[in-house]
């Protein structure tokens, strides 16, 4: 199965901006539990690919909640590669 299609949905500056939006939710607002930031970052990247790309269509607003999911499996990517550095 050839899923290099996804390449022309992922936006580098969505997915930023959506990482670090997780990172500030997990470590600075404690009221929020873990299991709702994947929807934060998953609203917040549809939200932003529509405002990147000027336009707002279903391409843009799947593309957008790729990147911000795509952005929750890189921040646990880092994690580990760190925890496993420290250990």
């Amino acid at each position: 199965m050839d899923l290099s299609f996804i390449t022309n949905y992922f936006v580098p500056v969505v997915m930023a901006g959506c990482l670090a939006t997780g990172y500030v939710v997990k470590k600075w607002i404690k009221d929020v539990d873990n299991k709702y930031i994947p929807t934060i970052v998953f609203i917040e990247g549809a939200i932003l690919n529509c405002i990147v790309m000027n336009n707002v269509t279903v391409e843009s607003i799947v593309g957008g909640a790729i990147c911000g999911l795509a952005s929750t499996g890189l921040h646990q990517a880092f994690t580990r590669l760190i925890e496993n550095k420290e250990n």
